[in-house]
């Protein structure tokens, strides 16, 4: 089956590196009337974009993200423009300064130093200080407790990964078979009690005082280390690890696999950072030697040689 499906898919991609024409995304729409500088359409690290200038300028680029309805092949030179007229300030209410802007997560009013959500379907150039005011006003309302778990408000909101529920310090997705605009007691005690026992599980052995916990994953174990998750290796007899396997592991030799994976793990930040520094020129050195004479020396009597530490997995 997978010989039918993959030789000519090969071919094909084969036959495509070979003939096919290159694309970069990039459209150079024309130039900004007010510097001269060339302004491009073209995708950048949070989506379609258009700046203002080059990348190899002396002043750094300005940049504006597409609307919604925008595309990267097909937005003109004028629409571009429109969209640096973002972010520019209303005036003040209740003492603190209003802005309209578009930023990583959409449009939005800024007022003072709180970021209140735009909705998406709504232009924020035809926002003016009136509707400003009224999206303001309209955010103490939405963060209003719409329910209580155990004593505790639950409060609800949309975020980067969706709309969500927010109970103490738990967030908790809400996934679309539930009506979230008219979420009930019930479904907010089911999501709650659901998510409650999933953290339960999540947590097979913990160190909080070392910030070390092994944890169960979706593919297993693994141990979490700070804010690094840390593969396990395999068992000595070559099998997979289980939940049970850690049930009287010992810290030391949690940290001894830690270790295993990453020798600076428990040094100093200060000390790590030198030792990369060192660790990079070493590297280089290395490569100058191996391109000026070949050597038959193992990898590590030449990283010897070159006096880099010790390569870090």
């Amino acid at each position: 089956m997978l010989a039918r499906f993959y030789t000519p898919f090969h071919e094909q991609v084969e036959a495509t590196m070979e003939n096919a024409g290159r694309t970069t995304g990039e459209r150079t729409l024309g130039e900004d009337p007010q510097t001269g500088k060339p302004v491009i359409a073209r995708l950048g690290r949070f989506g379609p974009m258009v700046q203002i200038g080059g990348q190899d300028d002396e002043e750094k680029p300005r940049y504006a993200t597409l609307g919604r309805s925008q595309s990267i092949s097909t937005i003109s030179l004028e629409e571009a423009l429109e969209l640096f007229k973002l972010p520019h300030t209303l005036g003040e209410h209740e003492s603190k300064e209003v802005t309209v802007g578009v930023g990583r997560f959409g449009p939005y009013v800024k007022w003072g130093e709180q970021f209140i959500s735009i909705p998406r379907t709504e232009d924020p150039l035809t926002v003016d200080m009136d509707r400003a005011i009224e999206i303001i006003r309209e955010k103490p309302a939405a963060d209003a407790p719409i329910a209580i778990y155990e004593g505790v408000p639950v409060t609800k909101g949309k975020g980067r990964f969706g709309p969500f529920i927010k109970w103490g310090e738990l967030y908790v997705n809400v996934p679309r078979k539930y009506d979230f605009d008219h979420l009930s007691q019930s479904d907010i005690n089911e999501l709650i009690a659901a998510k409650l026992q999933k953290e339960a599980a999540r947590f097979i052995r913990e160190w909080p005082g070392e910030n070390i916990a092994i944890e169960q994953g979706r593919w297993g174990p693994f141990i979490r280390f700070g804010k690094e998750m840390i593969k396990l290796p395999r068992k000595d007899d070559g099998g997979r690890w289980a939940a049970e396997d850690f049930a009287d592991i010992l810290l030391e030799d949690v940290k001894k696999m830690i270790l295993a994976q990453d020798p600076t793990a428990f040094e100093p930040k200060a000390a790590k950072k030198k030792s990369a520094g060192s660790k990079s020129a070493g590297t280089k050195k290395t490569a100058v030697k191996k391109s000026v004479k070949k050597s038959t020396a193992p990898a590590k009597t030449v990283a010897k040689k070159a006096s880099a530490p010790k390569k870090r997995a």
